[in-house]
């Protein structure tokens, strides 16, 4: 069973769109919270990430990071086992 996957976003990121992409070739689902002209979500994103910066994500209970760590953990052959 695929664990829940939640990403906070931007409409105008390049690296929201490269962190999507992976996920939709993977076939993996996912909740995006779009922070664009929402000053609450943003806070909420980085109260839990302490992160300033799009995209966060989160599979299941876990913080992946950003685009870079989401590529990073792909790279290692670590991305399918976490997503499982």
């Amino acid at each position: 069973m695929a664990k829940n996957v939640v990403i906070y976003s931007s409409n105008y990121c390049p690296f929201c769109v490269r962190a999507k992409s992976l996920l939709k070739k993977k076939g993996v689902s996912y909740k995006e919270l779009v922070v664009d002209g929402d000053p609450s979500l943003r806070q909420e994103m980085m109260r839990l990430s302490r992160q300033h910066t799009v995209p966060q994500i989160w599979i299941g209970n876990t913080h992946v990071g950003g685009c870079d760590d989401l590529y990073a953990l792909e790279r290692a052959g670590k991305l399918d086992p976490l997503l499982t």
